[in-house]
């Protein structure tokens, strides 16, 4: 299944179960969306044996993890690790074969509608409004969810503030860049006040600039209490974001925990990237300095203790180009998977 259009299905049929409720399920505007979280469950999302297949093929393999009230909580791993699908069943968009999913103390599915009243959803490409103004735009979503007229109103200001865009109130969609179309997107998932946020790449195709100002404002959010379920590629933002965070591939857990000790617990040394050369002569050359060694391409990763004895190894060696580094969750997924991660 396509991961992308999967999860912008589930955010439509989201919005149009969500606009037949009896009435809004989220805290009063007044209070900035930033709601305390007393009367949440002990767990904001639980999932417990969670299995999904397709065509006889397991998607979701026996997933287990608990997210806290407050905590930013990744999902790491390739294109057709099942993040999507786990996104899918804590909607409720997607019922699973086996396992149980709480979603602030609510059975999911069978208490998917009133779950889904409580968590906003930015799926990875923005599906806004692009003839109608930002305001517009902001208008609309809130009628979404049955609020009233002087409801919105009221809290559109904070909105416009919290993405920075009070001074494109006016402006139509198509005109923004694309930083203010995603600050645009996540400010619109906010309207209801939701205590959960589904963030599905938020940060994919946006320049450095712009991706550091998403995660301010998304460190901003934590900040208030809210809670974050985040997909990503990308490794600085887990790094920057993730309280703790669980790595995927095929649908099986591989691994999960703090973004800093999964990378102690996995690497705990320097690394050297080498490119040029022969990576299997090289490897003969720096083994017995090495902790390990990964070939990945034409590129050789080698973790070591002592990066002075490899690079005095390597000296007289032409063509080579070395590059050395702290270890990252890139390196952590090398270690798990045998493969770089797929951008």
């Amino acid at each position: 299944m396509n991961g992308q259009s999967d999860l912008q299905a589930a955010v439509a049929e989201t919005l149009r179960r969500q606009s037949n409720l009896p009435g809004r399920q989220c805290l009063s505007v007044s209070d900035g969306f930033g709601s305390p979280l007393g009367s949440m469950s002990s767990m904001a999302v639980e999932l417990a044996g969670v299995t999904k297949s397709y065509q006889g093929k397991a998607v979701v393999d026996g997933l287990s993890f608990k997210i806290a009230p407050g905590e930013c909580f990744g999902l790491l791993g390739p294109n057709g690790a099942g993040k999507s699908t786990i996104t899918r069943m804590i909607l409720g968009m997607t019922l699973p074969d086996a396992g149980n999913i709480s979603v602030l103390g609510m059975q999911v599915p069978g208490q998917a509608r009133s779950a889904r009243a409580r968590i906003g959803v930015v799926s990875q490409f923005d599906n806004l409004d692009m003839e109608f103004t930002v305001r517009e735009n902001l208008f609309v979503y809130g009628r979404y969810f049955r609020m009233k007229a002087r409801e919105i109103e009221a809290v559109v200001p904070s909105l416009l503030e919290f993405a920075r865009l009070e001074t494109k109130a006016d402006t139509r969609v198509a005109d923004l860049s694309g930083g203010m179309k995603r600050r645009l997107t996540l400010a619109r998932a906010l309207i209801n006040d939701p205590q959960i946020l589904i963030l599905d790449e938020p940060t994919t195709g946006l320049d450095p600039h712009a991706r550091h100002l998403i995660w301010e404002r998304l460190r901003s959010l934590l900040a208030r209490g809210k809670t974050i379920l985040l997909t990503t590629h990308i490794m600085e933002e887990a790094e920057r974001l993730c309280d703790r965070l669980c790595v995927l591939e095929g649908g099986v857990k591989i691994a999960e925990g703090r973004p800093f000790d999964l990378i102690e617990e996995q690497i705990g040394c320097p690394v050297i990237e080498i490119y040029g050369g022969n990576p299997q002569e090289l490897r003969l050359l720096i083994k017995p300095n090495a902790r390990r060694i990964e070939i990945s391409g034409e590129t050789l990763f080698c973790y070591t203790p002592d990066p002075e004895q490899v690079r005095a190894q390597l000296r007289g060696h032409r063509g080579l180009r070395l590059l050395e580094r702290p270890p990252n969750l890139e390196d952590v997924f090398l270690r798990l998977t045998g493969r770089e991660m797929e951008k």
